[in-house]
């Protein structure tokens, strides 16, 4: 697999550019985002790389750095979202704003995307809200977060798996314990 070329840009399009390296030209798919951060046509770049093997086609994704391509990927996983809308997602703005907006549930983020709607938005939102913790540059979570965490994952929303935790009585610290706990709380 591709993860990563450098090389000197032969071509610049909205939503490709070709990229020689080693006398070969490669096209890799980019986000607008990307494009405007873009050198000149003549100029050396670096991108880090996700290749989409597909049956009808091989095709490569580039990203600047390293952290809007791990981004991607947990996009990519989501039902429903191809690689085409995942980079430009994974591009909106900087990583650490567009975790807050997520973990807000601020489905405003996504407005301009192309076949992303308020519906799509929202589903998003709540499969990214389980995984966003996963992404490069997480800090470690105590107790109470790690059980948040859990329940995300499971598929609740930040504000039920808090709402269920605020019931868990206050003497079991055990996180497994208090998930179970929480669990019950919210009828599963």
């Amino acid at each position: 697999m591709i993860s990563y070329l450098q090389g000197k840009i032969i071509l610049k399009k909205d939503k490709f550019i070709i990229l020689e390296v080693n006398n070969i030209g490669y096209k890799v798919f980019i986000s607008r985002a990307t494009f405007y951060k873009l050198p000149e046509i003549g100029e050396n770049l670096k991108l880090f790389c996700f290749q989409n093997v597909k049956e009808e086609a091989l095709d490569l994704y580039g990203f600047l750095t390293y952290d809007e391509l791990d981004f991607f990927e947990v996009l990519n996983d989501i039902r429903g979202i191809g690689p085409k809308a995942a980079v430009e997602i994974a591009s909106v703005g900087p990583l650490d704003r567009i975790k807050e907006r997520v973990l807000a549930q601020d489905e405003k983020i996504f407005e301009g995307i192309s076949g992303i709607g308020s519906k799509k938005a929202m589903t998003i939102i709540l499969e990214l809200t389980g995984k966003i913790k996963m992404l490069s540059g997480s800090k470690s979570k105590g107790p109470a977060d790690e059980a948040e965490d859990a329940l995300s994952q499971l598929g609740f929303s930040r504000q039920q798996a808090k709402d269920a935790l605020k019931q868990v009585p206050t003497n079991i610290k055990n996180t497994e314990e208090r998930v179970k706990q929480a669990l019950k709380n919210l009828g599963k």
